[in-house]
């Protein structure tokens, strides 16, 4: 069966939250608060099989020239389809589109977005990322994420 990516809906914000939280409980990335996918769901994509959600991510803008990829996440069994990389390009597409020559990520797992074009940086590169957002973290200052850019060519 294939999938579907488009922008989502408010009635996807729970499975979005599902989603992402439940790989945060494996600690491979951060969980989100419902109250913040609402908030930012403007920013998020969904690949949807049927009815349902199977995968999401967000472009989220940090700054006049910064964007980041956050909360990539595709259910298990829909992985290694080439969904997640398919939502990342729309992403970068959507930076492009917008004026935005940096997009990053911060990530644990460095090999797939290596594959998507990205390139470690040091997060000191990102500073309206870390006094914007990061010190609310409970990582921080200790954060063990991986920063990663991709620069629009």
């Amino acid at each position: 069966m294939t999938y579907k990516i488009e922008k989502a809906k408010i009635e996807d914000a729970p499975a979005i939250q599902e989603m992402v939280n439940s790989f945060a409980e494996t600690g491979e990335m951060l969980g989100r608060p419902l109250s913040e996918i609402y908030e930012n769901l403007r920013d998020f994509y969904v690949a949807r099989q049927g009815g349902s959600v199977i995968a999401c991510a967000a472009l989220h803008i940090a700054w006049s020239d910064m964007a980041e990829v956050k909360s990539l996440a595709v259910c298990e069994k829909h992985q290694r389809k080439r969904i997640g990389k398919s939502l990342v390009e729309i992403c970068l597409n959507e930076a492009k589109e917008l004026g935005i020559h940096n997009t990053f990520v911060l990530t644990y797992v460095t090999s797939f977005f290596q594959k998507c074009g990205f390139m470690e940086a040091d997060k000191a590169v990102l500073p309206h990322k870390i006094w914007g957002e990061c010190y609310r973290c409970p990582k921080f200052p200790n954060c063990d994420e991986v920063a990663m850019v991709y620069r629009v060519k």
